[in-house]
């Protein structure tokens, strides 16, 4: 008798042994497929964020080649790089933002007393740069020229402004 209820004892222990086996080896498949399921659904939205910023980043100084070989000059053999460009130009702009008017780029007078100033830029290529401006209360853009001159100097020139609507 006391056989029996050992052999039976030990087929159950067996039998829960195999279900549990079996039950975990599912498991880990199912996981298994949802983490590649997710790790798709990341991949995918990975490189649809990285093909929408190199959109973006089309028409940019930094990725625009054309661009950036204005800046070489084949009679000294140097070239001037878009990250040293870039924060030269923004700064220079950004300068103006002290006048007591205003930055005249924005190509607007005070309005209530309260002065126009340059808050973001982006340097489209080596001639354009479009700016974000306001005044506290009202807010607008900018399409400016800039240029760099031989003694090492920018000037700008205001193209184009546009204020938005309260």
């Amino acid at each position: 008798m006391r056989r029996s209820i050992f052999l039976y004892l030990i087929i159950l222990l067996v039998l829960t042994n195999i279900f549990t086996y079996m039950f975990l080896i599912s498991q880990v498949k199912f996981e298994q497929t949802q983490s590649d399921a997710v790790n798709k659904k990341f991949i995918d939205t990975v490189l649809a964020l990285t093909n929408k910023n190199n959109d973006e980043e089309y028409f940019t100084l930094a990725k625009n080649q054309n661009a950036q070989e204005y800046f070489e000059n084949n009679k000294v053999g140097t070239f001037v790089y878009a990250e040293k460009i870039i924060p030269f130009v923004t700064d220079k702009l950004k300068d103006f933002n002290s006048n007591l008017n205003g930055n005249p780029y924005v190509d607007q007078s005070p309005i209530n007393g309260k002065k126009f100033i340059i808050n973001k830029i982006k340097v489209l290529n080596h001639r354009w740069i479009i700016a974000d401006f306001n005044n506290g209360d009202i807010w607008g853009e900018a399409l400016i020229k800039y240029f760099l001159n031989d003694d090492g100097s920018v000037s700008f020139e205001n193209a184009e402004t546009l204020i938005y609507a309260k």
